[in-house]
């Protein structure tokens, strides 16, 4: 009887730290995570030089929305289908949905994304220009390199 009563106690234990885990992650705080000065900076100058208008984030990051679209307002916590292409600053393509949108949890994409999307309902179209603090830092992720800015077109086909 101890050993079922320790193991109930166990499994209730861990119940609680997943569902703190879930809250945590839907209690998202967007402006919690800012980009240094100098990675805004990086982003402004990129955007000047080729005669971009886009808004800045409280994050550091910045986007434009090209169709707000009309349907649900993604949260952290929801599940979110879109298709993306993503591009570095000198025009590199490195990854895009080329066969079928891609469908994730929001809160498991990069801080940009986390951000950025919220900014739109489905349907909606925009670019963000994110900087490497609010995406992959200072790690190499396949063809991009570390401490890279990254560029995304994305548009929101749906969320869950």
């Amino acid at each position: 009887m101890k050993k079922i009563f320790f193991g109930v106690l166990v499994v209730a234990s861990l119940a609680g730290c997943i569902k703190g885990d879930d809250e945590q992650k839907c209690n998202y705080n967007e402006c919690g995570v800012v980009a240094p000065a100098s990675e805004i900076q990086a982003v402004q100058s990129y955007l000047s030089a080729n005669s971009i208008t886009a808004i800045q984030h409280c994050s550091g990051m910045f986007y434009t929305i090209e169709q707000q679209g009309t349907g649900t307002t993604p949260t952290a916590c929801s599940y979110v289908v879109f298709n993306y292409k993503g591009k570095l600053t000198n025009g590199t393509g490195f990854d895009s949905t080329t066969t079928a949108p891609l469908s994730i949890e929001l809160s498991r994409l990069v801080t940009g994304f986390k951000n950025g999307l919220p900014l739109l309902k489905t349907g909606g179209k925009m670019t963000l220009y994110i900087p490497p603090t609010l995406g992959y830092g200072s790690l190499q992720q396949g063809p991009i390199p570390a401490n890279s800015i990254i560029i995304f077109n994305v548009e929101l086909l749906g969320v869950q």
